[in-house]
């Protein structure tokens, strides 16, 4: 056969070249999906599969009509796409420019940042609560929560205790609304987080509360809450609300959550619905 011959005249060099050739095509998509993921275009690629399937099965069961109509989303789409997401597509040719688009941080970097992260969030939240300022920060994790960023005033700025505490600092510009930190920054501050519906709150519970547990609802986020009222801690999780943390429990579920959570899913049985209630 033809195509045996063909086969058959591949060197070793050949070989090599369509292995190199298949793991790169691999890499760039994995650095496109960890580039978008977190955005609206997750969204849109799942529905680009879509039509690419049905596109694919109207075409074997004769449907013509419709594999007509799904070409021609997919010939038009990409240029949808190309106007759509621009912002996205700008993002990753700024990011090809400065040499981080195949860039990797290490294991260490992550945990250092992480543990800044940690000391930075237990000092402003111990500040706030001392104080009874009211604060309301919610930290992404692996949903991404740039829907949420963008209802917020843009800071895309290092996180620091100072930073947070200023913030929230009543009658400033920023104090309403939420602070989100995405990649271990703090991206935006005043954002609108979706309130929960649930009809087992507290009526004791704020607007705070109950956008922490709206947002814990949808995302997998983990959200600090510092009430204004009593200046207790609380932190929501997976729709999931524990109330009245001490200093020491807070950092600890931190450290939990943000260290030893990267490689360990699920709740842990310290989180539970109505969290632990302190007397008094």
């Amino acid at each position: 056969m033809p195509f045996l011959r063909n086969f058959d005249n591949f060197s070793i060099l050949d070989y090599l070249s369509n292995i190199i050739d298949i793991l790169l095509v691999w890499f760039v998509i994995y650095k496109i999906l960890t580039l978008i993921r977190g955005t609206k275009a997750v969204q849109l690629l799942k529905g680009i599969f879509v039509i690419i399937i049905v596109r694919g099965f109207s075409g074997v069961l004769g449907f013509h009509t419709l594999s007509w109509m799904m070409e021609q989303a997919l010939t038009w789409g990409f240029l949808a796409v190309i106007i759509i997401f621009q912002p996205e597509l700008r993002r990753a040719l700024e990011q090809l420019g400065r040499g981080r688009f195949f860039s990797r941080r290490s294991l260490a970097q992550e945990d250092e940042e992480q543990m800044h992260l940690i000391e930075s969030m237990a000092k402003a939240v111990n500040y706030m609560a001392k104080r009874r300022i009211g604060a309301l920060i919610s930290i992404e994790r692996e949903t991404g929560m740039t829907d949420y960023i963008e209802t917020g005033i843009p800071l895309n700025s290092k996180v620091s205790s100072e930073l947070l505490i200023n913030i929230f600092i009543p009658n400033t510009p920023l104090h309403d609304g939420a602070v989100i930190i995405q990649k271990n920054q703090i991206a935006a501050a005043a954002c609108y987080l979706p309130l929960s519906e649930s009809p087992f709150i507290s009526k004791e519970l704020g607007t705070r509360h109950r956008a922490a547990l709206g947002i814990s609802e949808v995302t997998d986020s983990l959200t600090i809450v510092v009430s204004e009222e009593t200046g207790s801690v609380s932190v929501t999780k997976n729709g999931e609300l524990h109330r009245d943390l001490s200093a020491e429990e807070f950092q600890q579920l931190l450290e939990k959550e943000l260290l030893l959570g990267k490689s360990k899913h699920g709740s842990s049985t310290l989180w539970s619905w109505r969290g632990k209630r302190k007397n008094g």
